[in-house]
This record gives structure tokens, C-alpha cells and sequence, in this order.
């Protein structure tokens, strides 16, 4: 059974930093490609971050280059989102999604969509106070 499991999230001020983790169970993850996103109250599910199984690429939405990094364990078959310097927009309820049948991230280098993704964990909450 494929299941991806976040954790990680909680309450940080803002400048601080928090590293989620999605664990994966029932494939490896260095075989495909695993996608973060983040979804605030009332807005629609955002594409954060990629990372292809091929090469190793990764890519970031805008509002997150330079702060979010992700990063594939596969010895452990984990996939983590490190964020720094975080802000109050970055509240959202952040969830992990695969790809089974891709090893690249499709359309380098845009941020994921939704649609692309058919596994998903049940999401960890993060909140940013100012």
C-alpha cells in the first residue's frame, strides 16, 4: 500500500525555520517524483517544490526560492522540505504527494500542480506568527 505520512509542522515566529519530513511507505522514493505543497484557509492547493528522482533536480515556486530547500533521504525513504526565514504567508497546511509514474518533475522549471500528483500524505499544519 503506497502512504506518505508528514510531520514536522507547528507554531514558529517569523524569521524562524522548521524542517517537515514525509515519510513514504510502498515505493522508493528515489524512484520517482515527490512534490511539496501547502494549502492556506480559503486559497486553493500551491505547488512549493519538486524533486526529480532522474537527476536530482529540484525546483521552487517563486515566493519560496532562496528560503525552502528539498531534499531526498533514500536510505530511510524520507523526503524533507528544510524552510527558513518564514513569514506569515507561509501558513498553510503543507502536504507531500509522488508521482508514480514519473521520475522527473514535469515542466522544470515551474512549480508542481496538483493534478500531477496521485499520492498524498494527510498533511501537517504550520503556522507563522508575526
Amino acid at each position: 500500500e503506497v502512504r506518505l505520512v508528514e510531520s514536522g509542522g507547528g507554531l514558529v515566529q517569523a524569521g524562524g525555520s522548521l524542517r517537515l519530513s514525509c515519510a513514504a511507505f510502498g515505493f522508493t522514493v528515489d524512484d520517482y517524483v515527490i512534490g511539496w505543497f501547502r494549502q492556506a484557509p480559503g486559497k486553493e492547493r500551491e505547488g512549493v517544490s519538486c524533486t526529480s528522482a532522474s537527476d536530482g533536480s529540484t525546483y521552487y515556486t517563486d515566493s519560496v526560492k532562496g528560503r525552502f530547500t528539498i531534499s531526498r533521504d533514500n536510505v530511510n525513504n524520507m523526503v524533507y522540505l528544510q524552510m527558513n526565514d518564514l513569514n506569515p504567508e507561509d501558513t498553510a497546511v503543507y502536504y507531500c504527494a509522488a508521482n508514480l509514474m514519473r521520475r522527473s518533475c514535469p515542466r522544470p522549471p515551474a512549480a508542481p500542480l496538483k493534478y500531477e500528483y496521485d499520492y498524498w500524505g494527510q498533511g501537517t499544519q504550520v503556522t507563522v506568527s508575526s
